[in-house]
């Protein structure tokens, strides 16, 4: 083969290991319900925390490890578990993006990421103003 036609391929194969790669990492904005019907999954989900019922954390007995109940836009409410310290100023923020999966129907969410939306920081832009 010439040389100009295993660059050729070269580059193709890096193209498609690139493509592979970032479709295999993206995961869609969903609710609880689409999450559970679609186990091992991952996928983004947006709620508000439930201040009424407890969230478990307790970083003398295991620092990496949170619990939390929160609800999707249809108003599911699902247990969260997180096996990562608790983010800072989580108790702060009213929106929440969790990043995970169900392992299965009737089991918790397994967060493997959680974005915080902190109202604190954009009332004092507002303020600013």
């Amino acid at each position: 083969m010439k040389t100009i036609n295993i660059i050729i391929l070269i580059v193709i194969a890096v193209a498609i290991a690139i493509f592979v790669s970032v479709y295999n990492d993206s995961s869609m904005y969903v609710d609880f319900n689409t999450a559970k019907k679609n186990i091992g999954n991952e996928y983004h989900v947006v709620g508000t925390l439930n201040r009424e019922k407890p969230m478990i954390y307790n970083p003398e007995v295991n620092p990496n490890h949170f619990e939390f109940y929160m609800k999707d836009s249809t108003g599911t409410e699902v247990k969260v578990i997180y096996n990562e310290p608790k983010p800072a100023d989580f108790d702060r923020s009213d929106k929440v993006v969790v990043i995970g999966k169900f392992k299965e129907p009737k089991g918790d969410f397994i967060a493997q990421k959680i974005l915080l939306k902190c109202p604190s920081k954009y009332e004092a832009e507002e303020n600013t103003k």
